[in-house]
């Protein structure tokens, strides 16, 4: 079952994205308060969403996917740019995943967005042949960029 997150589902969702940073060898990098997330989520001017999936038969989180808009100029029209898509290890394999995913994509629909993207490191194999299980195709044409620390103080300041 797939389910809009709350604000009680602040500390499962830091939860999650620690475990996910884990995962993704980056755990120190995971700097993000509970607090931060509540008013990124939740706060006056939300700018992110967050959905949650739950186990069917405990009722338990077991995984979430948090988005944001984006915005195509030369389509003209919003898309979601998904940020985290996490399922615990235990409970993979039973469709969460892809639940998450079809959430995202009916909200598009729904909402006559035009794109649903995200990002997967190079290394994921398994996230990698799920995405492209269910029709996502690489970018491979384009490279990220990131200014962080001291270069986006250097840059900003």
């Amino acid at each position: 079952m797939i389910r809009t997150a709350t604000p009680a589902d602040i500390p499962v969702i830091h939860a999650l994205v620690r475990e996910l940073a884990e995962y993704e060898k980056a755990l120190d990098e995971a700097n993000a308060t509970e607090e931060q997330l509540h008013e990124a989520l939740f706060g006056e001017r939300p700018a992110a969403y967050a959905h949650i999936a739950v186990d069917d038969t405990t009722g338990e989180p077991v995984g979430f996917a948090l988005w944001f808009l984006n915005f195509s100029t030369w389509r003209g029209v919003h898309g979601i740019y998904l940020e985290d898509l996490y399922v615990r290890p235990t409970a993979r394999g039973a469709g969460h995943g892809k639940a998450l995913l079809t959430e995202l994509a009916r909200i598009c629909v729904e909402r006559g967005y035009q794109r649903l993207e995200w990002s997967v490191l190079n290394w994921n194999t398994p996230s990698i042949a799920f995405y492209e299980s269910l029709g996502a195709r690489p970018q491979d044409e384009w490279t990220v960029y990131r200014l962080t620390d001291e270069a986006l103080l250097t840059l900003g300041g």
